[in-house]
């Protein structure tokens, strides 16, 4: 793995709290009690993106590695249905060796054939079957099951985020025979080999599993069970921690949620703190006039002061510092002053929006010009974010109105369709920090459907695939430089607005979690367990 793991450990902050299987002995019993603020478009975690899914669908399912629950980088590759694994001298085979006695939920045993059958789908899915991280494993020629405990991926190139992105948390092992008969079944149905089984699923109100009694991981879960409440308002959220209603919520809160909610709580309340691999971005519509000229798109991020927005955004939301690409302070990340000279990043912000002034009339844009700005139903921090864009395109005589849609259809009604906006409210969050796993939403939209900005770009292409491909990080890094140069200046196919910083509060009753980067890992929840 190239990410020097140094600089996230540094970057990471453990408040009151202390890591995953801590000292003490884990307690068997109760039902941990916790609420998300999205709910899920689908149950099918290939073709979907939002937290809605994996904060109540994980602990269903394994996957074949998973990143290590008591790593605070996020970066460590650790055993899950694969119990061991080698890779060839030369990079381009990787054997996974997987363990026996493994049963779904039904009874029926896992095995290589299961485990082909769903990374086809992920890499390989037929028409018609949508697989937003296909583009993720460009890299992979073919997967074979020559024996049914081994797994073969064989790859067109050595990449050294390959194992990496075999931990994806999305991507979970279902049942070969229900594939076989129907590829979407996993849309609407739950059937896996995870440490909770299923219960019920009440729409805009709760979702509940049990214990599996019959789990491969002896002595796990500890837990009886768990409830997930899907609680749209941020307001809500704290008020239901504050109240002990809620043991915890594994996005984030905001600075002033954490004093309050220590200044009520006192010792009964614990924070773990994280930098983020998450930032919110605008979806720039190419199919769209006037949004097809690159002189109107570069106006938008001429308008944003970002420097200034980190030093007052920070307080009020869970944003924090000026991106590009890659999270600061890790090895690929631009530094901040080479970033201020990218179009939008000037600065000098009214030289900034006296050029971006100067495209729009270039481009025949009348002041005044009115737009609506679509934006997913998810308070914190998309309403904040929204109110601050809407504001900075005003400066340059934009008239902007913003649309919101409710947070479990957004993706399905609106990114996914290009017919349906103009400019909206788009995020990239991964699930570990490295640039092949970061960068590729931004390749072509007929590469991978999870690019809302409906662009076709080669050259990002080829710059994709170069840098994933350099053995050298010195190498490496010129193409990401030049990939981010291109996405955000040369041609402004999405703009970038703050990354991400994590608060997560927990009831101090809560043990064995690990806060880490990315608020997609540790949710399968079989190492967590309640003192009382």
């Amino acid at each position: 793995m190239r990410l020097n793991k140094g600089l996230l450990v540094l970057a990471l902050t453990a408040l009151l709290a202390g890591p995953a299987g801590a000292q003490e002995k884990p307690r068997y019993g109760g039902e941990l009690v916790y609420t998300v603020p999205s709910e899920m478009p689908s149950y099918d975690g290939h073709r979907e993106q939002t937290f809605g899914l994996i904060h109540p669908i994980a602990p269903h399912y394994n996957t074949l590695l998973r990143v290590d629950p008591t790593d605070p980088t996020g970066t460590k590759p650790a055993p899950d249905l694969a119990e061991s694994w080698t890779a060839s001298k030369d990079g381009l085979t990787y054997t996974f060796k997987l363990r026996r006695g493994v049963k779904f939920h039904d009874g029926s045993e896992m095995t290589s054939k299961d485990v082909k059958a769903s990374y086809d789908k992920i890499i390989f899915p037929p028409a018609g079957v949508a697989s937003v991280r296909k583009a993720t494993y460009t890299v992979v020629e073919v997967v074979e099951a020559p024996d049914p405990y081994t797994v073969r991926f064989r790859l067109k190139w050595p990449a050294g985020a390959f194992l990496q992105s075999l931990a994806s948390p999305w991507n979970f092992i279902y049942k070969a025979d229900i594939l076989a008969k129907d590829m979407h079944w996993y849309e609407k149905n739950i059937m896996g080999t995870g440490p909770f089984v299923f219960v019920e699923h009440v729409k805009g109100s709760h979702w509940v599993g049990k214990k599996n009694p019959n789990y491969w991981d002896k002595g796990k879960p500890y837990l009886d069970g768990y409830r997930a409440m899907f609680v749209k308002a941020h307001a809500t959220q704290v008020a239901m921690v504050r109240g002990e209603r809620s043991m915890i919520q594994f996005r984030s809160f905001t600075p002033a949620d954490r004093e309050a909610l220590t200044a009520a709580l006192g010792p009964k309340i614990k924070f773990q703190e994280s930098a983020w691999d998450c930032i919110l971005m605008v979806a720039i519509n190419h199919t769209k006039k006037p949004f097809d000229d690159k002189r109107v798109r570069k106006a938008l991020t001429l308008a944003l002061d970002r420097w200034e927005a980190s030093k007052t955004l920070s307080k009020i939301a869970i944003v924090k510092e000026v991106a590009g690409v890659q999270v600061p302070g890790t090895p690929y990340a631009t530094p901040p002053e080479e970033l201020k000279k990218l179009a939008g990043y000037w600065p000098d912000i009214e030289k900034s929006r006296a050029e971006a002034r100067r495209l729009l009339k270039e481009a025949g844009i009348p002041d005044g010009f009115s737009f609506t700005f679509k934006n997913r139903g998810t308070p914190m921090p998309y309403e904040p974010m929204a109110i601050w864009l809407i504001d900075q395109w005003r400066k340059v005589g934009l008239n902007v109105k913003q649309e919101v849609v409710e947070a479990a259809a957004y993706y399905g009604s609106v990114l996914r369709k290009p017919d349906a906006f103009q400019v909206a409210m788009d995020f990239q969050c991964g699930y570990i920090v490295d640039p092949d796993l970061d960068i590729y939403k931004f390749v072509s939209n007929d590469k991978n459907p999870d690019n809302y900005s409906y662009y076709t770009d080669r050259t990002l292409d080829d710059l994709y695939v170069k840098q994933s491909r350099a053995q050298d990080p010195e190498e490496r890094k010129k193409y990401i430089r030049e990939f981010e140069r291109r996405l955000l200046d040369d041609e402004v196919h999405v703009l970038m607005t703050l990354q991400w910083h994590r608060i997560v509060p927990m009831s101090a009753k809560v043990h064995g979690w690990q806060v880490t980067p990315s608020h997609y890992l540790n949710n399968q929840l079989d190492t967590v367990w309640l003192s009382q």
